[in-house]
């Protein structure tokens, strides 16, 4: 028997993402470019546990007042819809012809359904905003699952590229450690990402290694040019 296996949680696995590159990428930047200056893992672990918390809280913020947007834009368009089968019956009927026609059924079979769609006005209301205007009603506890999945997948990424610097003294050393561990987190995650959302694995784990290589480097010559000054 067949099985189709469909991705059904895009939701979810985009915000981890976007906390886990943010995460794993913006600290680790970061430490690197202390490295370049200062001597001392103490003010790395203290200023990297810092931007922690500010980023995932902003990070988490976003998520919550984005996932809020998309729950406002959907009623609002769900008013409008229903105030125009309303008062615009016959508008809104040719609209709903004009989806099936570009499936190349026939006005009468077209008229047929749209009879039976109509009967039940939240079905009928429905079947326009995803068929009409390609919107998905979001879950009531988006805007919360969100800011919380965003926030704490930012905070688990922060952590991979600070932990070094609690075991190792020496900055030189921890920036050599953190380098390894968290191209390495970059690459996994990378991998896993692509793997899930049905893109290439290999390519998508060296796009997320590469991406956060170069932001690291950047923040550590940045930092050492300064120092010199």
């Amino acid at each position: 028997m067949h099985q189709e296996d469909h991705f059904e949680s895009s939701e979810l696995v985009r915000d981890i993402v976007i906390g886990m590159a943010d995460g794993l990428t913006v600290p680790f930047a970061l430490a690197a470019g202390l490295s370049g200056a200062v001597d001392s893992t103490h003010i790395i672990l203290t200023a990297g546990i810092a931007e922690i918390a500010a980023g995932s809280i902003a990070m988490g913020l976003g998520g919550y007042l984005s996932g809020r947007t998309d729950i406002e834009h959907y009623r609002s368009e769900e008013s409008r819809e229903y105030y125009e089968v309303d008062h615009y019956p016959a508008e809104e009927r040719k609209e709903v012809k004009r989806i099936f026609a570009g499936y190349g059924i026939s006005e009468e079979i077209q008229d047929k359904i749209v009879d039976e769609l109509s009967k039940d006005k939240k079905q009928y209301v429905d079947f326009m905003m995803r068929y009409e205007l390609g919107l998905e009603e979001p879950a009531a506890n988006r805007a919360r699952n969100s800011a919380a999945t965003i926030g704490v997948s930012y905070i688990v990424g922060g952590l991979i590229p600070l932990m070094p610097y609690m075991f190792f003294s020496n900055v030189h050393t921890g920036l050599i450690v953190s380098a390894g561990v968290t191209l390495m987190a970059l690459l996994g995650f990378g991998y896993v990402k692509s793997k899930v959302t049905g893109q290439p694995p290999f390519k998508g784990a060296v796009y997320t290694m590469v991406i956060g290589a170069l932001a690291a480097a950047a923040a550590f010559v940045i930092a050492s040019l300064f120092q010199k000054a």
